[in-house]
């Protein structure tokens, strides 16, 4: 089912000032120390590890100081926020409020791995793992330790991994959802002849995947520009797809590299649509030489609806409190609504009568199918390897606008994509 709304949508944009709550609150997982069940509104609960007293602890593995460190610190701002908003109100069980162990990766596989390993014992999940390389290394020693872990990305091997409730549908699904609204708009035809730019990781491989899939269903041929996350010009990359003929050029990419291509494209005469995946934009990108290329011809898709569009009104309202002088990006939606699932798991966790690691694993796939209020399309995760949604927000760049972007689509699931099985 598609539904259209240009009102709806997903912007991206600027960094937020940052301080990190660190909480730490253990109990151990023997059962001669565990803590005697907790009473509350809903009868008994049983408690474990990263629960102490009245405080649940979360962990969050971000970055603040490497490659995503803007969309890093607005993810987290946008956790804190709404766990602010929760511990004021209802919170877990009526009872438990929740504090976040934050700490910064830098984008490093190596760091996140030892972080990882200092914080598992005293939290009862992780609420962030933020980065493809990060999440994927970490998937044995979450799957070992029994715990739930919400991932900053969105590649089709974290959907995999009992551990990880990925929030929002996988990159490929997300790349067939944006081809088939080119399409749809006449940006590109059958036949036509499609580049793409990608890393060669999860996330840029996992995109590929949708791109060939959407080619194969459309007499289409896919031309690969597969590059290194931190590569830092794109000229001689769009020079080549230029010279193939491309009618469009995906990119799957850092934000500094959306900008190189665009600006590539404008330099070669190449006036083609380029599609994003959820990374790729930030609103700082408006402040650079691509932005006119940017605003003429980027069309973004995402997993979440934009910053300060309905669903997201009060987060806005709440960011803008704390920061007056600073946009948020749409990352910030990111964090808000990975909390609103965690959220969701943990309650329903509490109505079983089990706040333990196990109980809290369990109650994933319990939550499916699962409703955001509108901050994602419904995710289902009952089956792993699947991807835990379908439905995209499609937004354009705008200047003056929260996010720098205004949503052109609302969870948008495009006809090619119901055909789309994995091989």
């Amino acid at each position: 089912m598609r539904t259209r709304r240009s009102d709806l949508m997903r912007p991206v944009a600027a960094i937020a000032a940052m301080a990190a709550i660190v909480t730490a609150a253990s109990c151990s997982t023997k059962s001669d120390d565990e803590p005697p069940p907790a009473e509350n509104s809903a009868g008994t609960v049983r408690t474990g590890a990263g629960i102490e007293g009245d405080v649940i602890t979360l962990g969050v593995l971000t970055d603040f100081t490497g490659l995503n460190a803007a969309s890093g610190k607005d993810v987290t701002e946008g956790q804190r926020i709404y766990w602010d908003r929760l511990n004021q109100g209802e919170k877990i069980c009526g009872r438990f409020t929740v504090e976040l162990d934050i700490k910064d990766h830098g984008y490093n596989v190596q760091t996140a791995v030892t972080q990882y390993a200092e914080s598992s014992g005293d939290v009862l999940g992780f609420v962030q793992v933020l980065g493809s390389p990060m999440a994927t290394a970490l998937i044995p020693e979450l799957e070992q330790d029994g715990l739930i872990g919400i991932p900053v990305a969105w590649a089709k091997n974290l959907a995999a991994s009992p551990g990880y409730a990925v929030p929002g549908p996988t990159y490929d699904v997300e790349t067939i959802n944006g081809l088939d609204y080119l399409l749809e708009e006449g940006r590109i035809k059958e036949g036509d002849k499609i580049g793409h730019i990608f890393h060669d990781s999860e996330y840029g491989n996992n995109a590929l995947e949708g791109s060939k899939f959407f080619a194969a269903q459309h007499g289409m041929t896919i031309v690969e520009q597969r590059i290194g996350a931190a590569e830092p010009d794109m000229t001689s990359r769009v020079t080549a797809l230029a010279a193939e003929g491309v009618t469009a050029i995906v990119l799957t990419t850092q934000p500094s590299q959306t900008a190189g291509a665009a600006a590539a494209a404008n330099g070669a005469g190449l006036d083609v649509p380029l599609l994003g995946n959820a990374p790729t934009f930030f609103p700082t990108l408006l402040d650079t030489p691509a932005r006119d290329a940017l605003i003429e011809n980027f069309y973004l898709v995402g997993p979440n609806v934009g910053v300060g569009l309905p669903p997201a009104a009060d987060l806005l309202k709440a960011y803008k409190e704390k920061f007056p002088n600073v946009e948020p990006s749409n990352s910030v939606v990111t964090g808000y609504s990975s909390s609103k699932i965690m959220e969701l798991i943990l309650q329903k966790a509490c109505e079983d009568g089990d706040l333990t690691p196990e109980g809290v694993l369990a109650a994933k796939a319990a939550i499916s199918p699962a409703d955001t209020d509108g901050l994602t399309g419904t995710l289902d995760f009952s089956k792993p390897g699947i991807s835990p949604s379908r439905e995209s927000f499609l937004a354009r760049p705008k200047a003056g606008v929260p996010g720098s972007t205004e949503g052109v689509a609302a969870n948008y699931e495009g006809p090619t994509v119901a055909a789309y099985v994995r091989g």
